[in-house]
């Protein structure tokens, strides 16, 4: 048993690795040397063998307080007690917290499903990932995804199929969606054929919405226990799919399903094994599926991915991901270094729309070369960089280097800018007059190691409206996309984090309007922006790198871990990157709070101005109250005055004494905020008043007089 949250500490993830005995039922802790890289939570680890046949526990995933997200594959030898950090290949897979996975040990398939992971620079939530990883050749494969997100569900393999239970399912903040937190969904995958499906819910008496359970198979049915539904839970599910035995004949054989995969062998109707895949997804008895289009390959963004899942798609030399049935186009160098005009700045050609690739001369296009084997792609470095979610985890990597106002890592560049950018001030801009969603922008810019320009400095703002002018001169008017969203109900943010300002860029009047949720630049000579939804098209866009050597930005060092700040003014002091939740006395990382309290032990938090720490330092009953913790002991007066304290509903608390000498045995565990009543600190006999729902006067049906 590896990882995991202690009960105690305010930083309370640990790397420890325990074994259980099960004849002895004894429990003994290992020390493993070198030891784990990382303490994490959240991960999930299975027993194999590898190709020689040695014994490893592999875990994958997870999240570290220190280091963010893991996307590393660790490998924890039995033999000779040591962890290493194992390089893989196939696709650059993304890591999170909370994600499912089965081990099926006669193929060395392991898959993995679902979970919480950071989706980009201040993004985060639930996704429906599908990942198969192979533990002989340490090598990823995309699979297709549920189209249900979710994570702290349960998976088990049961005649060839992945069935999938329950798990959180609320991906919402301060809107809803109408997302549930406790699902009872069950969804099964036929590995075979690479294809999902929805089984109908169980017909219980009782309700079997939950998620955070466990789930194991016997004697091929699936056994679901515990978990959390508003309430721990220590009930058990039994499910029994269809036995493929039961099954006469071919054709009702190959239609056993949903939640069965079943093959005719020799007379016999039996359960199909993943190792009959052969490496072949889908399998040559699945229903024939339509070609991929462009649009489904587009969001990958590196030849490993781009080649490495079960979509066909093909990796272009102009670095683009496109159905493997389409043709890689490119425009031809010399002919865009003779064309003048608004064209001759918009690179790469590529992503040119096709009217106006028209405008081009007759002859510009050519076939471009195109990669389908994953082993034919270069290094992927940048893709395995953009998934290392801090500061922390980017220094680790050789390769990659932390931008601090992007918050972002990227891969080391050769030079400082490169072709095709423009070097302004610590950034590289690119403008592209390509007529593209917020979205399909967004991957553009990923694509070239950048994201949508956040334009913070006048000095930003004057490079890209002198820019726009001169495509106005040309017969070219943009309005393009610029790296400003709306973060939640009524504030707006830059893609690297910082606050919108109004100032060099200012919104049109009437602006920004409900109508959407992403920013772009309507008419350049005011600077004005105008509010747009994110999935309609603006005529261009803009992308930013940093343009900071690797020299200089490795001499910079990494701000102190939120889990590692222990008051809430040094929490909350750079801005949301942290965020302080008082009833725990806890900084956790703004991208991790979701998962940091799962079953909602965080009663409040805050992102800046900390209120008073102690009960005490609130002097109105109204301030006292609206903190979680709090109490309001009334004066006998009835005046107004008070005292305010920390309390419950039964009374005013105070903290235990302090364990003695003789007593250090009994010391509670550090991070114990554990508190007993004494109803001596606010005593009724003497007429003071405890209050903890509401001040006094404010009760149902109460009001004073009119004078």
């Amino acid at each position: 048993m590896f990882g995991g949250k202690l009960e105690g500490g305010p930083s309370n993830v640990t790397d420890e690795l325990w074994v259980f005995n099960i004849p002895q039922r004894t429990w003994s802790l290992r020390k493993p040397a070198p030891p784990p890289p990382y303490a994490q939570e959240g991960h999930s680890a299975h027993m194999v063998e590898l190709a020689n046949g040695e014994p490893v526990m592999v875990v994958f995933f997870g999240y570290s307080p220190i280091y963010s997200y893991i996307s590393k594959v660790q490998e924890y030898n039995l033999r000779s007690n040591s962890w290493q950090v194992v390089s893989t290949g196939g696709a650059a897979v993304q890591g999170g917290y909370g994600h499912s996975g089965v081990y099926d040990r006669p193929s060395g398939y392991v898959f993995l499903h679902g979970g919480y992971k950071t989706l980009g620079t201040g993004k985060y939530g639930l996704v429906d990932h599908l990942y198969r990883y192979h533990v002989h050749t340490r090598t990823w494969l995309i699979l297709r995804e549920s189209g249900q997100a979710r994570y702290l569900h349960s998976a088990v393999l049961v005649s060839g199929t992945m069935l999938v239970f329950g798990g959180n399912t609320h991906n919402d903040t301060s809107l809803s969606n109408g997302a549930k937190c406790f699902s009872a969904d069950f969804l099964a995958y036929d590995i075979a054929c690479d294809s999902w499906t929805v089984l109908p819910r169980a017909g219980l008496h009782r309700d079997a919405n939950r998620f955070g359970h466990s789930a194991v198979v016997k004697n091929g049915s699936m056994y679901v226990f515990g978990g959390f539904s508003g309430l721990l839970l220590n009930d058990v599910l039994a499910y029994t799919p269809p036995s493929c035995l039961a099954f006469a004949d071919p054709d009702a054989c190959a239609d056993a399903g949903p939640g069965v995969r079943c093959h005719w062998v020799r007379g016999h109707c039996v359960p199909w094994e993943p190792r009959l895949a052969a490496d072949v997804v889908p399998s040559p008895f699945c229903p024939i599926r339509p070609e991929s289009t462009d649009e489904q390959c587009f969001r990958f963004s590196d030849c490993a991915s781009c080649t490495a899942n079960t979509w066909l798609c093909q990796w272009c030399e102009d670095r683009k991901c496109i159905s493997a049935s389409s043709n890689c186009t490119v425009l031809t160098l010399e002919l865009a270094r003779q064309h003048v005009g608004a064209l001759a700045l918009a690179p790469p050609p590529s992503m040119l729309s096709e009217h106006q690739l028209s405008l081009w001369k007759h002859g510009a296009r050519r076939r471009g070369h195109s990669i389908l084997d994953t082993s034919r792609c270069m290094q992927k470095e940048e893709q395995e960089c953009s998934y290392l979610a801090n500061c922390w985890s980017c220094s680790l990597s050789l390769n990659c280097q932390w931008d601090q106002q992007q918050q972002e890592c990227h891969a080391l560049p050769g030079q400082l800018c490169g072709e095709d950018w423009q070097h302004v001030g610590e950034a590289c801009l690119r403008i592209n007059a390509s007529r593209e969603s917020y979205d399909n922008a967004q991957h553009y810019c990923k694509n070239l190691g950048g994201n949508i320009a956040s334009l913070v400095t006048e000095k930003q703002v004057d490079f890209v409206l002198e820019e726009l002018h001169k495509y106005h001169l040309q017969g070219k008017t943009l309005s393009p996309w610029v790296g400003l969203r709306k973060i939640n109900v009524s504030y707006w943010g830059w893609e690297d984090s910082s606050p919108f300002a109004n100032t060099s860029l200012r919104w049109l009047p009437g602006e920004p309007s409900d109508s959407g949720f992403c920013a772009y630049l309507e008419r350049a000579h005011a600077a004005g922006l105008k509010a747009n939804p994110c999935t309609a098209p603006a005529d261009g866009l803009i992308c930013e790198k940093p343009a900071l050597s690797a020299q200089s930005l490795s001499s910079r060092s990494c701000r102190t871990p939120c889990a590692q700040r222990s008051s809430c003014a040094n929490c909350t002091s750079q801005g949301t990157e942290c965020m302080w939740c008082s009833s725990t006395q806890r900084c956790v990382d703004s991208s991790a709070y979701v998962i940091s309290f799962p079953y909602g032990q965080c009663l409040e938090w805050q992102t800046q101005d900390c209120t008073a720490q102690n009960c005490s330092g609130l002097r109105t009953c109204g301030d006292c109250l609206g903190q979680v913790e709090c109490g309001w002991c009334g004066d006998p007066s009835d005046t107004g005055k008070g005292v305010c304290m920390e309390g419950s509903y039964r009374g005013p608390l105070k903290s235990p004494p302090r364990a003695g000498p003789r007593d250090r045995d009994k010391e509670r565990p550090r991070g114990d905020r554990s508190m007993v009543l004494d109803q001596a600190l606010c005593p009724a006999d003497r007429g003071f008043h405890w209050a903890f729902i509401h001040c006094p006067g404010e009760l149902i049906g109460y009001h004073c007089p009119a004078l």
